[in-house]
């Protein structure tokens, strides 16, 4: 990555057959009638060919209000991961409303020592975000376990899953440029125009709440970013009420292009009695900044998710409806013993 201010970034070690994720509750509980899920999502695990352990917090039934755990429990549970060097990888069981809570309690020296891939969207992208800022750490946006691969992936035709299962397994292991992701049908080119640089985002009110905390990226990271961002419940004016937010504090003005996935479950979105389109609400509050839009992207609550690296660089061409990934998102293997 290049330019001013920008950080170097962080990539973690590429996985190998047979390395152990391990499965966790970094907000959300389980709840017991979602159990097969998660079994499921093991199994996607393993047929990929790794080993997976579920943590001590992932039990049916455990929870505090509506979390996993504390805040102070999550950390702890975190950051043991963090630090046991034969944990490869971990993918957050779920969503949820707890990441705030713990931003401050995070291990960020670990991360740095043995930086490891961390799998989630929804409240996991403000966990992304802040460790992005915080490390340089690219966080993998991509699908969780439970909703993701043990729900939405076995929902999605055969041959999507195994166009999935690969793309996952070559984010994880390989060390080179993935290029463009899988288009489908459901990509639309909002307003056409090429742009390329540092992929930055995640759900919506998470990057304002990420901004509106001492862990916020600099303003200067998001020149010529591209910004991505999904959303999901609440309603159409909250979608452009947090809009104004980012083009308030400056970002908007700065990104170079953007990528926007399939809104879920928004009310008063594209209704018949005359409710905005998701396009319109994003141009209106772009006003004359001439950028590239592709949307209807598949990452997000839509599920299921295509991989999302935060601080990667990547290409997009909203006319012809593509979204490249310009670099690797895990490094090789060095001859010799590094901490990085």
């Amino acid at each position: 990555m290049t330019g001013p201010g920008l950080p170097q970034p962080l990539l973690p070690r590429a996985l190998r057959p047979g390395d152990l994720i391990v499965i966790a509750s970094l907000s959300g509980p389980l709840h017991a009638v979602y159990e097969p899920d998660l079994d499921q999502a093991v199994v996607v695990l393993e047929r990929m060919g790794f080993r997976v352990r579920r943590t001590p917090l992932l039990q049916a039934g455990r929870h505090h209000w509506w979390s996993a755990g504390t805040p102070t429990e999550i950390a702890g549970e975190f950051n043991a991961l963090l630090r046991d060097p034969e944990v490869r990888a971990i993918v957050a069981h779920d969503g949820g409303q707890t990441t705030l809570g713990y931003l401050d309690l995070i291990d960020v020296e670990a991360i740095v020592a043995d930086p490891k891939p961390i799998l989630g969207y929804s409240d996991i992208s403000l966990l992304h975000l802040v460790l992005y800022a915080r490390t340089g750490l690219v966080g993998f946006h991509a699908d969780m376990a439970t909703p993701g691969l043990g729900g939405a992936w076995q929902r999605a035709p055969t041959a999507r899953q195994a166009e999935l299962e690969k793309l996952y397994v070559t984010l994880l292991t390989g060390t080179e440029a993935i290029g463009a992701l899988p288009v489908t049908p459901s990509w639309e080119c909002w307003r056409a125009g090429r742009a390329e640089g540092p992929l930055i985002g995640g759900v919506l009110n998470r990057i304002m709440r990420a901004q509106a905390t001492r862990y916020a990226l600099p303003l200067e990271w998001f020149d010529g970013a591209v910004l991505f961002w999904e959303e999901m419940g609440g309603y159409a004016s909250w979608v452009w009420s947090d809009l104004q937010v980012l083009r308030h504090c400056g970002i908007l003005d700065r990104i170079a292009g953007m990528v926007v996935g399939v809104p879920h479950a928004i009310d008063g979105l594209g209704a018949p009695d005359a409710s905005p389109t998701l396009p319109e609400i994003i141009f209106e509050v772009l006003g004359d900044r001439d950028i590239p839009v592709l949307g209807n992207v598949e990452f997000g609550h839509a599920g299921p998710n295509l991989p999302m690296p935060v601080g990667l660089r990547v290409a997009v061409d909203a006319g012809q409806r593509t979204l490249s990934l310009l670099e690797p998102a895990v490094r090789a293997h060095a001859t010799t013993t590094s901490t990085r």
